[in-house]
């Protein structure tokens, strides 16, 4: 039975780790890094949002446990 396109590639196909690398580093390369105030700027606003959402999670617990206890008696 011959190979199909598919398994012939595959099997053509060889790991270089040197060339792997090296096409990490292009690609790294390319990326735009946030500055060190954006970074501690965004990292400031998702724990002020993470704050935030605790706090309406704890108060929806307590009312719903509070309207629990007073149907349970």
């Amino acid at each position: 039975m011959p190979a199909t396109p598919a398994k012939k590639y595959i099997r053509n196909m060889k790991f270089n780790p040197a060339k792997y690398l090296r096409e990490v580093r292009q690609e790294v390369s390319k990326v735009t890094w946030p500055s060190k105030r954006e970074t501690f700027t965004s990292a400031g606003i998702v724990l002020v949002v993470i704050s935030i959402a605790a706090i309406i999670l704890m108060l929806l617990d307590q009312f719903f446990s509070f309207i629990v206890r007073i149907v349970l008696g």
